[in-house]
């Protein structure tokens, strides 16, 4: 390679078109505005919506923290790539539910809970990875009202948030679900409900996970 570079360089003599010039120091400021756009910045985000239960709720599902989909429409999951509702409906062979009011009565109907782990967090938009200041929720209210048997979480940042707010105040030890986030790219649908299914499944009927 030194060769070549060498003689691209005793060839570097000829005069370059100055439209070529041009062209690239026009390129130069909007290559360095890209590469120096700030981030944005951390804001202070509340829940927005409470949990989903009864008293016949067998199984509690925790988040991490709504994502700005999910705050905007007020209900868990909002974002239409998220695959947890496919996922969900796939569980017990039903269609999606596609409303608000749908989603909410699936669930209870299937005895599940949901909730978040944090209440709330300065957050960068939906970037888990970004959270700082977590404030967790009171899971006593869920915890304390149904039947609940079994906590599960949906993927690694509500299992390290549960472990370190929720753990001790629930005694209980929470099972990690892969993610259902469109951010877990290399989990497949039907990889995910390889592990979903048997795991929702068994906690309803009261198998030992």
């Amino acid at each position: 390679m030194k060769s070549i570079r060498k003689e691209i360089g005793s060839e570097a003599g000829a005069a370059v078109p100055a439209s070529v010039h041009t062209r690239e120091t026009a390129a130069a400021p909007a290559a360095r505005t890209r590469e120096t756009a700030p981030a944005p910045a951390l804001k202070r985000e509340y829940h927005g919506f409470g949990p989903v239960y009864d008293g016949h709720s067998r199984i509690l599902i925790l988040g991490s923290f709504p994502s700005v989909k999910s705050r905007t429409v007020n209900f868990y999951y909002g974002h239409p790539q998220n695959r947890f509702w496919p996922v969900l409906a796939a569980v017990f062979g039903e269609a999606v539910p596609d409303e608000i009011d749908a989603k909410r009565a699936f669930v209870l109907r299937h005895g599940i809970a949901l909730w978040d782990v944090l209440e709330s967090c300065e957050i960068r938009g939906s970037s888990d990875a970004s959270i700082r200041g977590a404030v967790p929720v009171e899971i006593g209210t869920v915890t304390g009202a149904g039947r609940i048997r079994t906590i599960f979480v949906n993927g690694g940042t509500a299992k390290k948030y549960y472990d370190r707010y929720l753990k001790a105040l629930t005694g209980s030890e929470a099972v990690q679900l892969p993610s259902t986030s469109p951010a877990n790219a290399a989990w497949s649908m039907d990889r995910l409900l390889s592990v979903w299914k048997p795991a929702i499944l068994g906690a309803l009927e009261g198998r030992e996970l």
